[in-house]
């Protein structure tokens, strides 16, 4: 019996099985009083293992010595014979999960009618069940995210959706944040599609959306949400010049030829844009009015170019004249604001 020992009426341990020594420690245990090894809980006021040989056995409620202090139950019977003294019988009781972990036992160390064993198979089966339980509650989460990011996400260009750009808004507004918004609109992208097919259009809108997100910071989102029209949100960002200089280098950066097979597409943009500034509470549906508006004037005014709208609910040609870039080589239009680093 793994867990047993053997008391001489002195109270010495004249024996122990090897689950007892192993958890007793390195210490030898053959030899020591069994109350020096244990602290006696019930019964209580026990000087001497003597007091311990009643007829039929004493239920026993013990502890190690510290630092250990692991409980145990026990049954001690008294030895008939010339050597007498108690055979004591151990078991963990309800701390046996804790005490296996701690002394990293196996079943193997517990006799075959041990209910420690049975335990330790229920433990085994409580822990298989709880990990495939976890493992499922990770695959629901994966894919839940997987659902929820493929809900926000425009599946030909990677970029967010016009539903996470109305989430974003939604978000920005509440919390009375100050942000920006830019409303692009792409310029000669029907002649792309007109002349070199709707796989060349897929093509050029892919590399749009990488040239737009290498022109807006991480904390930006760049949305599609049309078939050429794109909204840039600009969280924190509501200087005007810096917005100017931003969309400046938008419209240079998609000017750059996009090649598809032997052949090079050309496109350009018109912009709108629309800042919180001057607002008293940010409104994300007036802003979208307001850069919608100055994106059209940006395109009556012969595209390529972006137009800044320039009071809240002014709109470009409304109370507050609206800046207007001028396209490459349009004289007539009026100069560029000054542009800034983002």
């Amino acid at each position: 019996m793994p867990m047993h020992l053997i008391v001489a009426p002195s109270g010495h341990v004249r024996q122990a099985g090897p689950t007892v020594t192993r958890i007793l420690g390195a210490e030898p245990v053959l030899g020591r009083p069994f109350l020096e090894l244990f602290e006696l809980r019930r019964p209580r006021d026990v000087a001497a293992v003597g007091q311990l040989c009643l007829p039929g056995g004493t239920r026993l409620s013990l502890r190690l010595r510290p630092p250990a202090r692991t409980p145990l139950k026990g049954l001690a019977v008294p030895l008939a014979g010339e050597e007498g003294g108690l055979f004591v019988n151990l078991a963990f009781g309800i701390g046996a999960i804790e005490a296996v972990a701690r002394y990293r036992l196996t079943a193997s160390d517990f006799a075959p009618t041990d209910p420690t064993v049975e335990l330790l198979y229920l433990a085994e089966a409580n822990r298989a069940v709880l990990t495939e339980s976890r493992n499922l509650n990770r695959r629901l989460q994966g894919a839940m995210i997987a659902v929820e990011e493929q809900a926000f996400t425009d599946t030909l260009t990677g970029l967010k959706n016009r539903r996470a750009m109305e989430h974003i808004l939604e978000r920005l507004s509440e919390a009375g944040a100050d942000f920006a918004l830019m409303l692009v609109d792409l310029d000669f992208f029907k002649e792309v599609n007109d002349t070199h097919g709707h796989a060349a259009g897929d093509h050029v809108l892919q590399e749009v959306a990488r040239r737009l997100i290498s022109a807006t910071r991480a904390k930006d989102a760049v949305a599609r949400v049309g078939g050429d029209e794109f909204v840039l949100i600009f969280p924190g960002l509501t200087d005007l010049e810096r917005l100017a200089g931003i969309a400046r280098r938008i419209i240079d950066g998609l000017e750059q030829p996009i090649a598809f097979g032997p052949s090079l597409c050309r496109i350009s943009a018109s912009i709108g844009v629309a800042s919180t500034a001057g607002h008293r509470r940010p409104d994300a549906e007036q802003m979208l009015k307001d850069a919608d508006a100055a994106l059209y004037a940006s395109k009556r005014s012969g595209r390529a170019r972006f137009t800044l709208a320039a009071s809240p609910g002014g709109g470009p040609d409304g109370p507050g004249a609206a800046r207007r870039d001028a396209a490459p080589g349009d004289e007539a239009a009026a100069p560029s604001p000054a542009s800034g680093a983002l």
